[in-house]
């Protein structure tokens, strides 16, 4: 017994009962080394192991694997795996020691450490979550008088956690009383009554433990009584706990949103309800759509119509609660009907819920919704497809209507054989005969444009007898529209009735009395009745609206026709003074000269012609002077001087009448001056002169001008293509080309017409240049060929007789030079045009809406605004959605978010047939939304243009890196949201 060995052993055993295990693994391990007898090894073994445990050795596991395996029948193994598990337990390394407790056999324990292992062995399973195990062996000393109450607690908190709350509470009020584990219990037993659904209690318990508790505690039973009260229906006791609640780690999630929403709105504040309810965002099931129905409710006591129809429009898109769902769908309805829709056509979304609901108790009303929002929808062409599929009795006025109105658009974009299609279509439905007589006044509009003047002339008639006793606009300017028709038929005597008859009555519109005194002129010039012309033009100069510089000229040559040649000479004379800048001027200078020559006083007569040769190179008027000139030294016998002349007129303006006619004079000129042969040469120069087919050219040429003035158009075609391939350089090949030109034109043969107008352009200056430019350069604008149709404009713009040609060619230039980026030419044309103040409200819209566009591609946005301004006063159609777009674009800069969305709010009503820019608004809306802290509207608006508008791709992806910043910065304080990249 006293051998070295043991007194060692003991020595060892010492140090590891007094913790002291690296020394007392170093001296077993000595031991173990020098002992012999197989038990003390053993123990050694056992002892070195345990003490690798207690020093957290890495080898510890193995060294007690090693033991048990080396001495399987020691009878220190099980205590070996109870020592292990015991000690892991004791520091809190619960899954090591379940490890350890898994090994042990539990029938070799004594009773006592039995139960110390069940209770070990099951709170180890119950850290680690294995509920199943941990019920096994915590049942087993439930009744324990040492382990009883903490294994009732234990148990009693996993029914807590797998929600069996009758159980759970058993439990707990079995170690109620127990000290230890009142605290914990209060918040416990609260949460369970709440969830077994005694309120009151949960109540009673939570608010008992308040005082004790902290912050974390306090919020999680704040909660408790918060929804307590909540279910309980008593509001207003619940609003302010459940806005204690601080949330899970600081978030809310949508129900809870929800709850504390609905306690406002049952209380009736709905502001507030309004801030809760739009705090819910992404939500997918019951509460969301409850939430949403109870938003649009909200709102609409608020009178916010635009948000009530986004939350009933999402509230209807859910089906969890079928009841919600229909009343909300009715509600999204009649908003729509009331202030319009973004996201589809009024008349659609009526048609669709009378299609979901067809036994619906408000049929009668959403259908008489239905009819008038075709109209009031002002979206024409989708009302019409759906028109089209629904032809039932009730809807044909309402089919009438829309077809007209459809026609309208289509005429006032110029599309006047698709306007004539609507316009039929609107008269095949006669159902209200101020629609019947309004269709029938614009269809006849557009056959006056398409030049089909019979035709218009018939329906200007229809419309006066269909329209009499009624109080139309188009009536106003009836007697108007039939003078021009009479005017452009060329009956002059009926056009002038009628030009009368329209200026007898008052007249609120100057310029169009203006134009009519101007027209009521010139059809009385075209007649020879120069006294009543001369009248006219007076009163057209006395008002000063349009043209007066046209009225001032054709006055004086009516007074030259009317016999009174010195007073026409002296208004001439007048006239060049006056009009400086007159487009006439020209025109003017040649008739001075002329009436000069008549009037015998040549010098004079020589220096008008002089004027105009060196002022107005490029007009038309230069080959007629230079050949009167030239004229006029012929008849002084001035031939050197008469054949300068001639020979500048024919080479310079080679293939005109001017032309033809200096050659045939200095013909004369050259015979009589015995220089024949000099002519000879001289005419071999001058390609276009065949004098021996004269008599052929002259007759193949009028035989196909008669056709042409006969109007038979065909037949025109036919034979003045016959003249051009027989006589290429032929005498009348201009007018030939022009009028070749003219007759393809009309027969919407445009590509055909152009080469001819083409020739026209090129050739020398003519009475036809001016047209053919104007029909050459809308080809090439037609055709979006910028570049061929701008030095064309350019043209046009310097050479034009017509005041209105040349707002054409600058109009047209400033829209070119846009689209091909050429920014500041656009302006400087815009600019141009915005200068005359006779052009009409579409051209000036144009002009600064190319103005407003320039300066947003440059990035000048205050230049932008300004311009978008002018473009709201007078811009119709596209372009005032455009422009109201901007308008709510520019409020959102400036921080004004509230009059920023009445403006998207106003073009998605008034002009939902434009979708890119009702898209666009709806970005600008949300961004709106946002900024005045509603992340519901703008997420659920901006949700809705990506899903709905993927036909624009610019604006999908500005609406999804917009969603996509917000649902970031909203997922920070709700945990039902999931941030997007």
């Amino acid at each position: 017994m006293y051998t070295n060995n043991l007194v060692d052993f003991q020595k060892a055993l010492s140090l590891y009962n007094n913790q002291q295990y690296q020394a007392a693994q170093s001296l077993f391990a000595q031991i173990k080394k020098e002992a012999e007898r197989e038990g003390l090894i053993a123990d050694c073994t056992y002892y070195i192991a345990n003490c690798a445990v207690r020093l957290n050795q890495q080898n510890a596991d193995q060294l007690i694997n090693d033991f048990v395996e080396e001495y399987p029948t020691s009878t220190k193994r099980n205590t070996a795996f109870v020592d292990v598990a015991d000690y892991y337990f004791a520091n809190g390394k619960y899954a090591y020691a379940r490890k350890w407790y898994k090994r042990v056999d539990e029938s070799a324990l004594s009773r006592k450490e039995q139960q110390k292992f069940y209770f070990n062995n099951g709170y180890t399973a119950f850290v680690t979550k294995q509920y199943k195990d941990a019920k096994k062996y915590l049942s087993r000393v439930e009744n324990s008088q040492q382990y009883g109450a903490q294994a009732k607690y234990y148990i009693g908190f996993m029914a807590y956690e797998g929600d069996d709350y009758d159980r759970a509470n058993e439990y707990f009020e079995q170690v109620e009383n127990q000290e230890r584990y009142k605290e914990k219990l209060s918040y416990y037993q609260a949460d369970l009554n709440f969830k077994l659904g005694k309120f009151e209690k949960a109540i009673e318990l939570a608010k008992a433990r308040l005082d004790a508790s902290d912050a974390d505690e306090v919020s999680e039973l704040s909660k408790i009584i918060g929804e307590s009260y909540f279910n309980l229906e008593q509001y207003a006791e619940a609003i302010p706990y459940l806005q204690a609640y601080k949330g899970k780690r600081g978030k809310w999630n949508n129900t809870d949103f929800y709850q504390l929403g609905y306690a406002h709105y049952k209380q009736g504040d709905y502001e507030n309800a309004v801030s809760e309810f739009s705090k819910i965002i992404d939500g997918n099931n019951s509460i969301a759509q409850n939430a949403y129905y109870h938003l649009g409710e909200s709102y609409i006591k608020l009178n916010k119509k635009q948000e009530a129809l986004n939350a009933f429009r999402n509230a209807s898109q859910m089906d969890f609660n079928l009841k919600i769902q229909e009343d909300a769908w009715l509600n999204y309805a009649k908003i729509s009907y009331e202030i319009g829709n973004p996201y589809q056509s009024v008349p659609q979304v009526l048609a669709a819920y009378l299609d979901k609901y067809p036994k619906t108790a408000y049929k009668e009303e959403i259908e008489t919704l239905l009819i008038d929002s075709y109209i009031t929808s002002k979206n024409y062409e989708e009302a019409l497809t759906l028109l089209e599929r629904k032809k039932s009795f009730e809807n044909k006025m309402a089919y009438q209507k829309v077809a007209f109105y459809r026609g309208l658009e289509l005429y006032n974009e110029s599309k006047y054989l698709e306007a004539e299609t609507l316009f039929d279509k609107s008269l095949s439905e006669p159902r209200d005969a101020r629609f019947t007589a309004r269709a029938t006044f614009w269809k006849a509009e557009a056959d006056y444009n398409l030049t089909d003047y019979d035709d218009a002339l018939v329906g200007f008639k229809q419309f006066m007898q269909q329209a009499a006793g009624m109080d139309l606009p188009e009536q106003k300017h009836i007697d108007y529209n039939l003078a021009y028709t009479y005017f452009k038929l060329k009956n002059y005597n009926q056009a002038s009735n009628y030009f009368n008859q329209f200026i007898a009555k008052p007249q609120e519109d100057k310029v169009r009395l203006n134009d009519a005194y101007l027209r009521l002129a010139d059809g009385y010039f075209v007649s020879s009745k120069y006294n009543e012309a001369i009248k006219a033009y007076t009163n057209a100069i006395k008002l000063n609206e349009l043209e007066a510089d046209y009225a001032f000229f054709q006055k004086a040559i009516s007074t030259g026709y009317a016999g009174n040649s010195p007073k026409k000479i002296k208004e001439l004379e007048a006239f060049i003074l006056e009009y400086q800048k007159s487009k006439l001027r020209d025109d003017a200078l040649y008739e001075l000269g002329n009436s000069y020559v008549k009037a015998g006083n040549i010098n004079k007569a020589m220096a008008s012609y002089d004027k105009l040769n060196l002022e107005y190179r490029m007009s038309s008027f230069v080959p007629k002077s230079l050949l009167r000139q030239g004229l006029i030294h012929y008849n002084a016998s001035e031939n050197d001087a008469a054949l300068s002349k001639f020979k500048k007129v024919a080479g310079d303006y080679p293939n005109t009448p001017e032309a033809v006619q200096a050659v045939s004079t200095a013909r004369l000129i050259y015979i009589d001056l015995g220089r024949v042969n000099e002519y000879a040469a001289w005419v071999k120069q001058l390609d276009y002169v065949e004098v021996t087919d004269a008599d052929l050219d002259n007759a193949s040429y009028e035989a196909a001008e008669k056709q042409y003035l006969e109007g038979n158009t065909d037949a025109a075609i036919k034979q003045f293509n016959s003249y051009l391939n027989n006589f290429p350089n032929g005498i009348h090949s201009l007018q030939s080309h022009f009028y070749l030109g003219q007759l393809y034109y009309k027969k919407d043969l445009i590509a055909n017409a152009a080469p001819h107008y083409k020739y026209v352009v090129e050739a020398s200056q003519s009475e036809f240049t001016e047209e053919a430019l104007y029909r050459l350069s809308q080809y090439h604008l037609e055709g979006k060929n910028w570049n061929q149709a701008i030095p064309l404009l350019k043209r046009l713009e310097a050479e034009a007789n017509f005041p209105q040609n040349v707002v054409f060619a600058q109009s047209n230039l400033m829209k070119a030079n846009y689209q091909l980026e050429h920014y500041d030419e656009a302006v400087t044309y815009a600019d141009k045009v915005l200068k005359n103040s006779k052009i009409d409200n579409k051209i000036q819209s144009d002009a600064y809406i190319i103005i407003a566009r320039s300066a947003i591609k440059t990035g000048d946005e205050a230049k932008a605004k300004s311009a978008y301004k002018n473009v709201e006063k007078v811009a119709t159609g596209e372009t005032a959605a455009e422009a109201l777009f901007y308008d709510a674009y520019f409020k959102n800069k400036a921080g004004d978010y509230k009059s920023s969305n009445i403006s998207a709010q106003k073009l998605a009503k008034d002009y939902s047939g434009y979708k890119y820019y009702g898209a666009k608004g709806l970005v600008v809306m949300a961004k709106n939304f946002y900024a005045l802290e509603d992340a519901y509207q703008a997420t659920y608006i901006l949700e809705s243009v990506i899903e709905n508008f993927k036909q624009f791709d610019d604006v999908v992806e500005d609406a999804q890196t917009e969603l996509n910043l917000i649902k970031r910065e909203e997922s920070k304080t709700n945990s039902s949201i999931v941030p997007q990249d």
